[in-house]
């Protein structure tokens, strides 16, 4: 599964790691948030290294729909649950600086970026209602949105919010831009760098990476979800997987920018492809590792846009993985109270185009020791966290059976069916003391540990990517073992 911003060449801005280098800033992590954070460091004449365990934008930014835009689905409304207006209106503003900043660059460097209205639609009466309360919450929040009947989709709607002027684009032609121009300014990247862990005083941070050790004053985890379980992020977020893919469609393609409050979630936008457009629906989320068949979601994606746009045909298909909070607001700042040497951002809730970009000028002012106005509510240690006990109760009650039911699994599958798995599979066995996973793939039999490194859960077979995905916490492996994306930071055994 490639998605259609990964699926060609790209410049290779990589260099080697020298060991025992020293830096003022290390951002780990090469998505929207740790290119962005690394170039506005960089920008200030700090010395900078962007190390990424993979390829930049490899994760969740290579992997988008591309939408920049401050109408979000029902995210002010969701927000507007838990937190004060003025939260909300602080949301809002801190979205529109990330996305105007974002818009910025890439007018000044020639990054296509097309402007269109955004659409959030009902398709059922019950969907009305919470289409209210958005409309209600984004006037609030000081956004201009309409309420329509008129939307350009194939099927009727009940009812739709539309904001003016949002946009769209390659995620993966700006961060090339973004990265181009941080290298220009003496940054390095460095590619397939894993950080392990983090040590030292808060003076000065030791990084530990597979390729050698480096130091820093200061340390941003930009990784989808905190590498590092100081602070327990893991704990106050819910790991979400959805769904994209695109076609081509006889005829025309509608040119809002639209998102479904019923469920499964629809998400639709064109593609500028050449001479062509590309239609790019995507949805069918759920919980990582939680999903009885990830295939069936994405064929389910696939079918339903076959019904609503006769002679779409399939170009390209993939998957992202983002993470929303507990209490809503996205975690911005340092990793515990008081230690201004670490900084994490994430929790984004799939809207990280924006946030991403408010999330690298929040820390790199708080560094350098200024505040964004808006900046207050990214905070991560503050009373206003106490909201999002309620759902961290059930989020973590529900990693508990996981866990739980993850070790009982196996010992039914004891004595079940012997064998390697059949081309595509995989299965979790008992296999001596311990758990573990066996899967085909490529015509390969692949057995390793079905134990998560992370906090010990145990893994489940994604049949979409053919990955090893973790229930608790979000981590994913390949067949073979090797280490996808965290909070994990080691390969399966």
């Amino acid at each position: 599964m490639t998605s259609l911003w990964l699926d060609g060449t790209r410049r290779d801005f990589s260099s080697e790691l020298v060991a025992s280098s020293e830096f003022d800033v290390v951002v780990v992590g090469a998505g929207l948030t740790g290119v962005v954070t690394a170039l506005l460091f960089a920008r200030t004449g700090r010395k900078v290294a962007l190390l990424e365990a993979r390829t930049t934008g490899a994760v969740t930014t290579g992997n988008t729909t591309g939408k920049i835009s401050l109408l979000q689905g029902t995210r002010l409304a969701s927000i507007a649950k838990k937190h004060s207006p003025s939260a909300v209106r602080a949301y809002a503003e801190a979205n529109r600086a990330g996305q105007q900043w974002l818009l910025s660059f890439c007018t000044d460097n020639s990054v296509a970026v097309q402007r269109e209205t955004a659409f959030t639609y009902a398709n059922s009466v019950d969907g009305t209602t919470t289409l209210r309360d958005e409309f209600d919450a984004a006037r609030a929040a000081g956004l201009d949105v309409q309420w329509t009947d008129t939307v350009e989709l194939p099927f009727p709607v009940k009812g739709a919010i539309r904001l003016e002027d949002q946009a769209q684009f390659d995620s993966v032609s700006a961060l090339d831009a973004l990265t181009e121009e941080f290298v220009h300014r003496g940054g390095k990247v460095h590619e397939y760098t894993r950080v392990r862990t983090v040590r030292g005083n808060r003076h000065r941070r030791s990084i530990h990476t597979e390729r050698g050790d480096i130091s820093a004053e200061t340390v941003v985890i930009a990784t989808g979800t905190p590498i590092l379980d100081r602070g327990g992020f893991f704990a106050r977020l819910e790991p979400q997987r959805s769904y994209a893919a695109a076609f081509t469609v006889p005829g025309d393609i509608p040119h809002g920018m639209y998102l479904s409050v019923d469920e499964p979630s629809r998400s639709i936008r064109y593609v500028p492809a050449g001479d062509r457009e590309l239609l790019l629906v995507g949805g069918n989320g759920h919980p990582v590792g939680r999903a009885a068949s990830p295939a069936r979601n994405l064929e389910e994606l696939i079918t339903w846009t076959r019904k609503s746009f006769p002679g779409a045909e399939l170009t390209h298909s993939w998957s992202a993985q983002d993470y929303r909070p507990v209490n809503e607001l996205p975690y911005v700042g340092q990793l515990v109270p008081g230690d201004s040497s670490i900084f994490i951002a994430t929790g984004y809730a799939k809207w990280g185009l924006t946030n991403a970009v408010a999330a690298a000028l929040a820390l790199t002012a708080e560094v350098s020791g200024s505040r964004k106005d808006w900046s207050v509510i990214y905070t991560p240690w503050d009373w206003n966290q106490i909201s999002g006990l309620p759902k961290a109760a059930v989020v973590n009650g529900e990693v508990a059976v996981e866990m739980a039911s993850g070790w009982v699994r196996p010992l039914i599958n004891r004595f079940g069916s012997s064998g390697e798995p059949p081309e595509g599979e995989g299965r979790v066995v008992w296999d001596g003391i311990a758990p573990s996973a066996h899967c085909t793939v490529d015509g390969v039999a692949h057995r390793v540990s079905a134990v998560c490194p992370h906090l010990g859960g145990i893994l489940r077979w994604n049949d979409a990517e053919r990955s090893w995905d973790c229930p608790l916490h979000g981590s994913r492996f390949a067949a073979d073992g090797v280490l996808l994306e965290g909070p994990a930071t080691s390969d399966l055994t």
